[in-house]
């Protein structure tokens, strides 16, 4: 099996990004994996765009992952249309006055980091409080033209357009179904390449599971979390994957596609796994999970019959 093509995402600010590539070996590696760069753009200093010109003349190509301030939502949802916009527009100034190149420009489509601390921090409990956007039928329309504007704003400037999606967008999308993205507040936004992100660190023990019962269906796959990442204090406190984990995850993950993301790289280094993926054999067996990917499967056709259900509801 050949391998495939890699991405590392890198979301770390610019001092620690300094530092992080202050160790020539980690861009030597990247050169040596032929692998790519998804950078979140946590700020537009002239210290990150140091290291992006640095990354792109040593050949590794580095996509502009778009964030926003925690403030304005952080990443990219259906309330925060108008800032991504403009972000945008700032980033267009910021690369124009550093004289950057890029592989493509990354959309991360998550709900706003506020409303995901309350809902795992509510649980159950934080359901009604939800429940009013399910009359956002109007707003989610408005938010999809606004991105598909800005989407198509990216690609008239000369890039390829990613986005980074939860996996459970693949069950509304064949259920024609909008339910969970007015309730989350996501936006299903068509694009050049669609990543899904099938993270079995927050998902154990059903991680491989869930994997397994997307990644048919995923044109590019990210696996992860090898560690780094934002910070939800409290909330979200898992283990990061370990070697025998991530290599699980890659050898899954190939199966249904070349194109593979791994969050993240400065967990990857963190863990010392650069070095050991010049040799990974990605032919070696992985154990199927066969009764827990089975288990998923029967959720994700109950999901899809309640997303069915409220399609046909909505009208």
């Amino acid at each position: 099996m050949t391998p495939p093509r890699l991405t590392f995402f890198c979301e770390l600010a610019a001092e620690p990004l300094q530092a992080l590539f202050a160790d020539r070996a980690v861009t030597e590696h990247m050169v040596a994996l032929k692998a790519s760069v998804s950078l979140g753009l946590l700020d537009f200093s002239s210290e990150r765009a140091v290291v992006v010109r640095r990354l792109g003349q040593a050949g590794v190509p580095v996509i502009a992952w778009q964030l926003l301030p925690a403030e304005q939502g952080y990443w990219f949802n259906l309330d925060n249309a108008p800032q991504a916009d403009a972000r945008y527009s700032a980033f267009r100034e910021w690369t124009a006055t550093h004289g950057l190149e890029w592989d493509g420009v990354g959309l991360d489509i998550e709900p706003d980091i506020h409303e995901l601390q309350r809902l795992l921090s509510g649980g159950w409990r934080r359901l009604p409080a939800l429940l009013p956007r399910l009359r956002q039928g109007e707003r989610l329309r408005n938010a999809r033209e606004a991105y598909s504007a800005l989407v198509a704003r990216i690609r008239a400037d000369g890039h390829r357009v990613d986005t980074y999606q939860m996996p459970f967008i693949v069950d509304e999308r064949q259920a024609r179904a909008t339910l969970l993205q007015r309730l989350l507040g996501v936006v299903d936004l068509p694009t050049d390449r669609e990543v899904l992100m099938l993270y079995s660190s927050f998902l154990r023990p059903r991680g491989a599971a869930v994997l397994e019962s997307y990644g048919a269906q995923a044109r590019s796959i990210a696996v992860g979390s090898t560690g780094g990442g934002v910070e939800l204090p409290g909330l979200i406190e898992v283990p990061p994957l370990s070697w025998d984990e991530l290599s699980r995850d890659l050898r899954l993950a190939r199966r249904w596609s070349e194109d593979l993301h791994i969050f993240s790289l400065e967990g990857c280094v963190r863990q010392g796994f650069l070095p050991r993926l010049h040799t990974f054999d990605w032919d070696a067996p992985v154990e199927p999970s066969s009764g827990p990917a089975r288990r998923v499967g029967l959720v994700r056709w109950a999901a899809g019959g309640v997303l069915r259900l409220s399609a046909l509801l909505s009208g």
